[in-house]
């Protein structure tokens, strides 16, 4: 594994000033570009410290706060959110974002990494047309398709862990934009989950195949929402690893070739 940096910015969208992490190799290069569409829980170490595996694989990651619209707040911790009333905690964060807000948003974002010349598929004036990728946890996975759906042109990769609320009545579900992606999709999702239910696993898959979008859907037995992210009470460490050799393995066949 690469040596990594990992430098705050401040990245400026129509909304306001976005704070995000970005995370790269130490050394001197130009490096694929991944975004990454964090969960209800916002910026804290465990996010940043996922962000950071992806950058020692040999990428350049841009770790936005979802949030910014809410103001400052202070890391949330899991555990003690799950221990308590989870919406009346997370429900005033939460409403300030949402997939559509997370679309516009990446634009600002990809304006963001077309200008560094860290970036392999930039000229580093502000000129981009490389592809890059897009993951996401738990809300950060209908963030991922959606922003890889508004700028079909650039993403070559979108995976999401345990993302919820993936094909629902709501106009802004993500399987409404399956025709509109065109790069490869991973959905890996977990066999406990209230929030992605078999039913709607379902009409995701259908969705997609409907579409022609190359994709794969999994679901890991035994885990629960949330397996991937190491400080949620539901962290499944063998079941993490396995996401993360799926992640890396995705985007060194779609980023790196």
């Amino acid at each position: 594994m690469n040596p990594t940096t990992d430098t705050q910015v401040v990245i400026p969208t129509a909304d306001g000033e976005c704070p995000a992490h970005l995370l790269k190799p130490a050394a001197e290069g130009r490096w694929p570009a991944v975004i990454f569409y964090g969960d209800a829980g916002g910026i804290r170490p465990a996010m940043v410290a996922m962000a950071r595996r992806i950058a020692e694989a040999g990428y350049l990651v841009l770790l936005p706060d979802p949030f910014y619209r809410y103001g400052p707040y202070e890391p949330l911790v899991p555990r003690d959110v799950f221990a308590g009333d989870v919406m009346a905690i997370l429900g005033p964060l939460m409403a300030t974002t949402g997939n559509r807000k997370a679309g516009e948003d990446t634009g600002a974002y990809l304006r963001y990494l077309d200008a560094l010349s860290s970036f392999n598929g930039t000229d580093g004036a502000g000129t981009g047309t490389g592809k890059l990728g897009a993951v996401g946890f738990c809300m950060g996975g209908g963030m991922a398709i959606t922003a890889a759906a508004c700028f079909p042109d650039r993403f070559a990769a979108v995976a999401t862990f345990h993302g919820g609320n993936l094909a629902t009545d709501d106009p802004e579900s993500p399987h409404l934009r399956a025709a509109e992606l065109q790069g490869e999709l991973y959905v890996a999702a977990a066999e406990n989950d209230d929030t992605y239910p078999p039913a709607m696993a379902e009409r995701l898959e259908a969705a997609l195949l409907d579409a022609g979008s190359k994709h794969t859907t999994e679901t890991y037995a035994g885990a629960a929402h949330g397996w991937m992210v190491p400080d949620f009470p539901t962290h499944d460490p063998e079941s993490a690893e396995r996401g993360w050799a799926s992640l890396l393995a995705l985007f060194e066949r779609t980023l790196k070739r």
